[in-house]
């Protein structure tokens, strides 16, 4: 049988090669850098990794976590990228960097403080802005308090009668509702 139009419109048509035409443009991006620069590919490849797991668990729709790792994991990379590209941009000085134990150190142990201030910072803000909010609810009550002197006490008796939770009307006994 059959659908009827109206709920064959309500379908949207998926395209498919959109996914597959995105993925065939990087993968073609990726071998033209490996063609034109495998040095600088390997050691982004390998200095970025701690980023590239930070992306890979970072499961909230921000990605604050991977922004975190990815800005300071690009920080200790950068200064050995820049070594590569101006001084010996071969294979064998990316290859040189990536097994000196103290790059990789400087590399990863930016990553790691990356990771320390998406740990850290939050709770840090939670509290400074705490404190900014209780400082501005002391100012408030103090001008509430300043209001209610000048003006008397039925300004106050008029916020605490607004204040009251309003009764629901009890449905009426008779015929049921539809």
């Amino acid at each position: 049988m059959a659908k009827p139009p109206a709920a064959a419109a309500t379908q949207a048509p998926v395209p498919p090669a959109r996914g597959l035409r995105k993925v065939v443009w990087i993968l073609l991006c990726l071998v033209a850098l490996l063609v034109i620069s495998l040095p600088t590919v390997l050691l982004l490849l390998f200095g970025m990794l701690p980023t590239i797991v930070a992306w890979v668990i970072d499961r909230s729709q921000q990605k604050y976590a991977t922004f975190c790792v990815c800005g300071m994991n690009f920080s200790g990379v950068f200064p050995f990228l820049s070594d590569v590209w101006f001084k010996d941009h071969s294979t064998d000085a990316a290859v040189r960097i990536l097994t000196n134990v103290f790059d990789l150190m400087v590399i990863y142990g930016a990553a790691a403080f990356g990771w320390m201030m998406f740990i850290a910072v939050p709770p840090v803000i939670t509290q400074f802005i705490s404190a900014m909010l209780q400082r501005r609810v002391q100012v408030l009550r103090a001008q509430q308090q300043t209001i209610v002197e000048e003006w008397g006490e039925g300004v106050s008796m008029l916020v605490e009668a607004q204040q009251q939770p309003v009764q629901q009307a009890q449905p009426k006994k008779g015929r049921p509702r539809r």
